[in-house]
């Protein structure tokens, strides 16, 4: 339980602690097969265990199991997940682990440090098409890159949702689509207006996100470019095209912009906005909805 033994020790351990002759044994390879079969092998720690769970939590996800449900069935709506990945260092870093299927292998610097660019990654999911946008960054990742991300996605797509009168977004909880952050809900309600589209954003618990199904993009992306040294912009978003999420490749775009961080309204301005949106009785934060100004 507490030492990583290998099975070469183990058979040694036999020899030593309990008696048993070299003859008596199996050789060390049919020890390791053993082993394995028994279920005692190196495994990756899972991340299974939320770090908190707020009382809302079971009616949050009754809520958007529902809303998602309805969405599903209604040929009118469509439902997307969004999420933000973890920033990725651009520059010749080996952070990532060996990629078996290359000649030779990169050289990389020997400490990652000071990396030259950082970008953001930033994932748009429609689990009923399977069809995955992925919008890269250079910059800050805020209320307004995301939003930006969707109208992107809307102008590519909409002509294939010609028929589609209502949006209906997963969100985590992350601080820049948060329901309260109000640079993000005057941004939603733009984009409503813009659109034509009814918008309702039910979102995933705090500390839950792991059940937003566009996290399951990122871990095909982390294990495509495993092993990669990512030491530009464009090599970075050149293996971002070449991934597949179910046989299909994603649609694959840079925001070459400049975000600033801290933008927010006044307490009068997003009254007003507040005006423009309805939010769950049960549920205010997790459940909101947001009619354009035409349709």
């Amino acid at each position: 339980m507490y030492t990583r033994i290998t099975a070469k020790a183990v058979r040694q351990a036999l020899i030593d602690e309990k008696g048993y002759i070299d003859d008596e044994l199996p050789c060390e390879n049919t020890i390791r097969d053993i082993l394995n079969r028994m279920g005692y092998q190196l495994k990756r720690i899972q991340k299974t265990k939320p770090l908190k769970k707020i009382p809302e939590t079971n009616a949050i996800f009754e809520n958007v199991n529902k809303v998602n449900h309805q969405s599903d069935e209604d040929p009118e709506t469509l439902r997307i997940s969004i999420d933000a990945k973890a920033k990725v260092n651009i520059g010749e870093f080996s952070e990532r682990m060996e990629n078996p299927r290359v000649g030779e292998p990169e050289e990389a610097l020997d400490h990652d440090m000071n990396p030259e660019i950082k970008m953001v990654p930033f994932g748009i999911f429609e689990p009923t098409t399977d069809h995955l946008s992925i919008v890269f960054s250079t910059s800050v990742e805020t209320s307004d890159f995301v939003v930006d991300c969707l109208e992107l996605w809307w102008e590519e797509n909409k002509e294939r949702h010609a028929d589609i009168r209502k949006l209906v977004i997963n969100p985590d909880n992350g601080p820049h689509v948060s329901s309260r952050r109000t640079q993000f809900i005057k941004r939603m309600i733009e984009f409503a207006d813009k659109t034509g589209l009814k918008i309702q954003l039910a979102y995933y618990p705090p500390y839950h996100s792991k059940y937003n199904p566009v996290e399951r993009c990122w871990g095909v992306l982390e294990m495509h470019w495993n092993g990669t040294l990512l030491s530009s912009v464009n090599k970075a978003i050149k293996w971002a095209e070449t991934m597949t999420w179910n046989s299909v490749h994603p649609a694959v775009h840079l925001i070459d912009k400049v975000y600033q961080n801290g933008v927010k309204l006044t307490k009068e301005a997003m009254k007003i906005c507040e005006e423009r949106i309805e939010r769950s009785g049960n549920l205010p934060k997790w459940d909101v909805t947001i009619e354009p100004a035409f349709g």
